[in-house]
């Protein structure tokens, strides 16, 4: 379980990386989405991999709902 969740931080810290290097107009969107995480969880370092995984989720989604807007 810590290996998967290692991954998905690893997922998010990448996808997170993309969107400041080649969608800087979408950064906006970054603090947004992370507000939807449970500060709590946060704070505590308990985030469950569902919020994680629910997280990178709405990160590729941004992306691919940007990439589809320009086409």
């Amino acid at each position: 379980m810590k290996t998967e969740k290692t991954d998905i931080l690893s997922e998010i810290s990448t996808l997170t990386r993309v969107i400041e290097e080649q969608y800087p107009e979408l950064q906006k969107y970054l603090d947004e989405s992370r507000s939807t995480l449970p500060q709590e969880a946060v704070k505590s370092n308990t985030l469950e991999i569902s919020m994680l995984t629910d997280y990178r989720d709405s990160l590729k989604a941004l992306i691919q709902s940007y990439d589809k807007q320009k086409q």
